[in-house]
């Protein structure tokens, strides 16, 4: 038996595994991903931890040493949609798409308008995971506050535009919106055309500081 070669073709193979293991990012990140693919197409109660693990291909042992349950897997999922769609890409979107606060707001309609049309429209997460959660439920509470935070925005683009109780009008605005993504779910792709002329509506009539 040729011991070099067996010894060679070993070290070799355990490179090659210690180059995978290095690629692979971190078990708590995979599971995010995961959980961030299959929660925000499906939904988090039709989700099994099973079908998470084998997704990311983490150990149980490993999903428990990051995430006490499913339930904080769920909360780490919506902080992330949180980042990457209400950040990263609505509120990058509407700056992008006018410079001027009352033109921002009916942008909103506009990034809406185009999120609708594609294929792999999948609604609003936090809208989601709030109806299908229990009232009060730490899940529940967290979604609740990431549409909070939405608010946020559209209360400081009112706020910027020099609209009256900017908190009253976000709140009228977020119903829209809000409106409108579940009209788009329905299969109605022009929901959020229909949104803007009623949200131009409600600009024009709204009084000023």
């Amino acid at each position: 038996m040729n011991t070099a070669g067996y010894s060679s073709t070993v070290i070799k193979q355990k490179n090659v595994q210690k180059r995978k293991a290095k690629a692979l990012p971190p078990p708590r990140e995979r599971l995010v991903d995961a959980a961030y693919e299959l929660f925000a197409t499906k939904g988090v109660n039709r989700v099994g931890i099973d079908t998470i693990l084998e997704q990311s291909d983490v150990a149980k042992a490993s999903l428990y040493s990051n995430f006490r349950s499913k339930v904080d897997l769920a909360i780490a999922f919506l902080d992330r949609r949180e980042q990457v769609w209400t950040r990263d890409w609505l509120e990058a979107e509407i700056r992008q798409r006018a410079t001027e606060p009352e033109a921002r707001l009916l942008a909103i309609f506009d990034v809406f308008d185009t999120w609708f049309r594609k294929k792999t429209f999948e609604g609003c997460s936090f809208i989601n995971v709030l109806l299908e959660a229990d009232r009060g439920s730490p899940v529940w509470a967290a979604a609740a506050a990431h549409l909070a935070n939405i608010r946020t925005i559209v209360k400081d683009l009112a706020q910027e535009a020099g609209l009256r109780d900017a908190a009253k009008f976000a709140q009228a605005w977020h119903m829209l919106m809000k409106g409108s993504i579940v009209s788009a779910g329905e299969g109605y792709r022009d929901a959020a055309l229909d949104a803007k002329r009623a949200a131009e509506l409600i600009l024009d009539g709204w009084p000023r500081r």
